[in-house]
């Protein structure tokens, strides 16, 4: 079974390495990695993605959470979530199919940001069957040059949070926004 987990770690030199040896020493494959930085500098959130038994990663989730480093884990997969993938995609589209190319984007919600017919380059985010699918449509018209792809990354539906994670002041955000326009 695939599983999108959510880590949030304290922002420490060698975290990845401790946190990534946990699959590797137990032969599970990440599919894909994301790190990025919270609303806290001190913490980053990692998205891990990778396939395997429901008790495996059971195991490997209990050891990972065990790490200094680690603040909270969920997998997403296990509850009702959000999970998007980005994808920038450049191709080489014969002149004859660029308005075909364009309006495919049009219609798929995909940003073209550049349209050279030699390195016509689109951004579209959505999961990742359909990054796949959009993908394969493209081929129909051009030459792949580059596909640089995100990885999942998964958020949960509605105000759950992982530990660590503070709900926004809603007020506070809109005030500070008001103010800023």
């Amino acid at each position: 079974m695939r599983h999108v987990i959510s880590v949030l770690v304290q922002n420490e030199v060698g975290v990845l390495t401790r946190l990534t040896g946990m699959f590797s020493t137990r032969g599970y494959n990440i599919e894909s990695l994301n790190v990025a930085p919270t609303e806290d500098p001190a913490i980053s959130r990692l998205t891990v993605v990778t396939s395997g038994s429901d008790a495996a990663l059971e195991q490997i989730s209990r050891q990972i959470c065990k790490l200094i480093d680690v603040v909270d884990l969920h997998d997403m997969t296990k509850g009702d979530h959000f999970e998007r993938e980005l994808a920038l995609i450049k191709l080489r589209v014969p002149v004859n199919s660029l308005e075909t190319v364009s309006s495919l984007c049009r219609d798929s919600g995909a940003r073209v940001l550049d349209e050279h017919p030699g390195a016509f380059t689109i951004e579209y985010a959505n999961s990742t069957a359909k990054v796949d699918q959009f993908v394969a449509q493209l081929l129909t018209h051009g030459t792949v040059v580059a596909l640089v792809r995100s990885g999942s990354l998964g958020i949960s539906r509605g105000a759950t949070v992982l530990a660590g994670e503070a709900m926004p002041d809603v007020a506070a955000l809109v005030a500070r926004v008001a103010s800023e326009n």
